[in-house]
């Protein structure tokens, strides 16, 4: 165990290949047993977790050698502008109401956030890590940093939101009687980003069309309006 420790942390690439391995082995087992609580994201972060504590192999170590798959955040979601071009038309005929959808959902969002700081009587460090929950890892990590949170602990908890919108969203629309494609895919994309983007997409193609757009317009308008909110707590 100590060899492969050892062999570990001096391989370049090994991050890499237990990220993709993990959730592969997550997106199986999610496939066989066909139940939606059982989502690829939450099983491979499990098994990995599971891995690096079994080993003893620091997260730092993983971080860094898992480091290129973070490069592909950026690129995966500007690549979500694809399919919206092809439903330009859609957009601006609607452009209005999705633009207030957007930015409603974001002061929810950031809202709730400062409500439960209230609630459980949070720190200031402990609010901002909180605060931009609903927005993809690549903006809400560097915005909790940059207000003094803790980005790792951010990153996290956007993780945990988007498993949330993912496995709750057609429910709540359901629930909420929500029938408009363009109302489910704003909803899903404003408050769970790319992670609910996946489960819009499921859903119908302009609802994810419209939760790849909220990810970005989101993205935009709850790093503007962090700082405001991060002040006051």
């Amino acid at each position: 165990m100590k060899f492969l420790s050892d062999f570990l942390s001096r391989s370049a690439v090994w991050g890499v290949l237990l990220t993709l391995a993990a959730f592969a082995l997550g997106t199986l087992l999610n496939r066989r047993a066909g139940k939606a609580i059982l989502n690829p994201l939450l099983l491979g972060s499990i098994f990995v977790i599971v891995f690096l504590s079994v080993l003893h192999i620091p997260y730092a170590d993983y971080k860094a050698s898992a480091a290129p798959v973070n490069y592909l955040l950026l690129p995966a979601t500007v690549s979500l502008a694809i399919p919206l071009y092809e439903k330009l038309n859609l957009l601006r005929k609607n452009a209005a109401a999705i633009l207030a959808g957007i930015t409603v959902g974001t002061l929810l969002s950031l809202g709730s956030a400062f409500v439960l700081a209230l609630v459980l009587k949070l720190e200031h460090t402990q609010y901002v890590t909180l605060l931009p929950k609903s927005v993809t890892t690549a903006i809400s990590m560097d915005v909790s940093a940059e207000l003094g949170g803790i980005a790792a602990l951010t990153g996290a908890i956007v993780i945990l939101t988007g498993i949330a919108g993912n496995l709750l969203a057609e429910s709540v629309c359901k629930w909420f009687h929500i029938t408009d494609p363009i109302a489910k895919g704003i909803g899903i994309g404003t408050s769970s980003h790319a992670i609910g983007t996946s489960k819009a997409l499921e859903m119908g193609e302009v609802e994810g069309v419209m939760s790849g757009l909220a990810i970005a317009v989101a993205g935009v308008l709850t790093a503007v309006l962090c700082p405001v909110f991060a002040m006051l707590i």
